[in-house]
């Protein structure tokens, strides 16, 4: 069987990453699997899990942005900040929720923002995760880190029922964005307590809804014997990167990791480099030291 490759997987809820990532290694009967961006278990969506050979992507998957459609509650707080954790905070909204003023905070949340991470958030701090010290009751100085909205926008209408207010957003954000931590703010804009109590990820990357697999129609091409059908090629998570196409004794050398000229069509630090087979060889960037020369950033061909 075929275990090079991505698969566009859709989690479900109640799963967490790793239990995806564990169900993957035991249906292609392989421990190279690897995910590409954590999921809280109440959360359902477009999860890339690299296999075999793809793994060398991971970090590079990982850091591509993300589209996310969620559920805001004005109106209470909880610990979690989402619909999981007990409530902190409460505070009746009695006045009309315009969506004038709705998109008005919207707007001022576009761009690059600072966050600070949940404390129930799977981010290190001194060796643990803070949700470790959530558990223990302990409140830590957590890391405040820069994320960048690129569009927020309304996508349901506003809903006023026994003192809260709900409303969906479609957010398109970088790495590392925390979408409940986006809903507080959402609510301290709006003068209120507030959390994310829906939270579904669209797309990943490339990678979107519609090209995803869920579970029980994995176990049934396993089945069927054509569970490798639900592989995409190594390439298909580079094809938006800039590339070069190689000669034969160019390959040799970038096989052996060769610091090279660069290419004259290249303007960007890091691209890839495809053989006359159309096989992904490398990924090389700008060699910091040497100008107009490259360096191996990550070999992929084994």
């Amino acid at each position: 069987m075929k275990t090079d490759g991505i698969l566009p997987l859709w989690k479900e809820r109640g799963k967490t990453s790793f239990d995806c990532v564990r169900d993957m290694q035991r249906l292609f009967k392989t421990k190279k699997v690897g995910h590409t961006g954590t999921l809280d278990p109440d959360v359902e969506g477009v999860l890339p899990i690299c296999i075999g050979r793809a793994t060398k992507l991971v970090q590079y998957l990982t850091a591509e942005g993300k589209v996310y459609e969620g559920e805001a509650t004005i109106g209470f707080s909880t610990t979690t900040e989402d619909a999981s954790g007990e409530v902190v905070n409460r505070k009746a909204v009695n006045e009309e929720i315009s969506q004038s003023r709705l998109n008005d905070v919207f707007h001022s949340l576009k761009g690059t923002i600072d966050q600070t991470p949940p404390m129930y958030s799977a981010v290190k701090v001194k060796g643990k995760r803070l949700y470790e010290y959530a558990r223990q009751g302990i409140e830590i100085e957590r890391p405040t880190r820069q994320v960048t909205i690129y569009s927020l926008d309304l996508i349901s209408d506003i809903n006023h029922r026994n003192g809260c207010v709900t409303f969906r957003f479609r957010a398109s954000c970088s790495k590392g964005t925390y979408i409940r931590t986006l809903a507080v703010i959402m609510g301290e804009r709006l003068g209120y307590p507030a959390h994310m109590s829906d939270l579904v990820r669209t797309a990943a990357g490339s990678f979107s809804q519609e090209d995803c697999y869920k579970e029980k129609q994995l176990r049934e091409m396993a089945e069927e014997g054509i569970l490798n059908e639900a592989l995409l090629p190594f390439e298909y998570a580079l094809k938006d990167w800039p590339s070069v196409v190689i000669d034969a004794d160019t390959e040799a050398r970038i096989l052996n990791g060769a610091v090279l000229p660069i290419p004259a069509q290249v303007d960007e630090s890091m691209f890839t480099l495809y053989n006359q087979q159309g096989e992904c060889l490398a990924i090389y960037k700008k060699h910091p030291n040497k100008e107009g020369m490259m360096k191996p950033e990550k070999m992929l061909k084994v």
